[in-house]
C-alpha cells in the first residue's frame, strides 16, 4: 500500500506538470485508489469476523466504504475545480455528466468494451460529485458558457482567494491521511478504530466543507450572473 501510494502521487503530478492527462488515465487512477482500500477494508473486515466479531462488521465496513467514496469523490470534484479556475491559464473543458452521457452513447459496448466501461464508472462517479456540489455544478456550467475556458484573471482571483483557505482541509480527505491513520491504529493494534475514523471525523468534514464550498459557489454564481447580465 506504501508503494502504491507513492506512485499513485508521483504519477498524478508527473502527468499535470508534463500535460499529458487523459481522461481514461484519471479513470484508471481512480479505479485503482478504490482497489487499494477495498483490500484494506476486505481484509480488516475478514479478520475481526474470523477472529469473532459480530456479523455487524460487513455493516460498519459498508458504511465506512460509502462514506470514503463520496469523501473521495467531493474532494476529486473541488481540487479539479479549483484547478480550473485558479492555476490553469487555458483550461480544458470540465467533465460533466451531461458530457459524458453523450460520449457514452457513441462507444459501441462490441468494438470498445474497455472504453465503454471506463467511461461507465465514470459517468456514475461524475454524477455522484454533482449531487454532492450542486451550486459548484452550476457554476462550472455557467462559467464554461461564459468565458469558454478563458476565464478572466478578476473571477480567477476571487475564486482563488475564497477557495484556498480550504485546500489543506480538502487534503485530509484524500489518501494520505488514511493511510497515516490506519498505520498509527495498526502500531497500537486498533485498526478497527478506522472504520469509525471515516464515519466520524471524516463525515463530519465532510459535511463542513460541502456547506462552505456550496455557499461560496453560491457567491460567485451571483457575481457571474450579475456580469452576465451587465453585458
Amino acid at each position: 500500500h506504501v508503494c502504491s501510494n507513492a506512485l499513485d502521487n508521483a504519477d498524478g503530478q508527473l502527468a499535470r506538470l508534463t500535460h499529458r492527462e487523459t481522461r481514461e488515465g484519471r479513470i484508471i487512477d481512480s479505479i485503482a485508489d478504490h482497489l487499494v482500500f477495498f483490500s484494506v477494508y476486505l481484509n480488516l473486515t475478514l479478520r475481526y469476523f474470523l477472529e469473532g466479531a459480530s456479523p455487524a462488521i460487513f455493516l460498519l465496513a459498508l458504511a465506512a466504504g460509502i462514506s470514503h467514496a463520496l469523501q473521495g469523490a467531493a474532494a476529486d470534484y473541488y481540487r479539479s475545480t479549483y484547478l480550473y479556475f485558479s492555476i490553469t491559464p487555458a483550461a480544458p473543458i470540465l467533465d460533466s455528466s451531461s458530457l459524458l452521457e453523450s460520449d457514452y452513447r457513441v462507444l459501441n459496448w462490441r468494438r470498445e468494451p474497455w472504453r465503454k466501461l471506463l467511461l461507465a464508472l465514470y459517468l456514475n462517479f461524475t454524477r455522484q460529485q454533482e449531487i454532492l456540489a450542486r451550486y459548484l455544478k452550476k457554476l462550472r456550467e455557467l462559467i464554461g458558457q461564459l468565458f469558454q475556458g478563458e476565464i478572466p484573471h478578476w473571477l480567477r482571483t476571487r475564486y482563488r482567494n475564497l477557495a484556498s483557505p480550504t485546500l489543506k482541509w480538502w487534503g485530509l480527505l484524500m489518501t494520505n491521511t488514511r493511510m497515516l491513520v490506519l498505520f498509527a491504529l495498526l502500531l497500537i493494534g486498533q485498526p478497527i478504530y478506522y472504520f469509525w475514523f471515516e464515519l466520524i471525523p471524516l463525515n463530519l468534514l465532510l459535511i463542513y466543507l460541502l456547506t462552505r464550498q456550496e455557499h461560496m459557489a453560491e457567491s460567485l454564481l451571483e457575481v457571474a450572473e450579475r456580469w452576465r447580465n451587465s453585458t
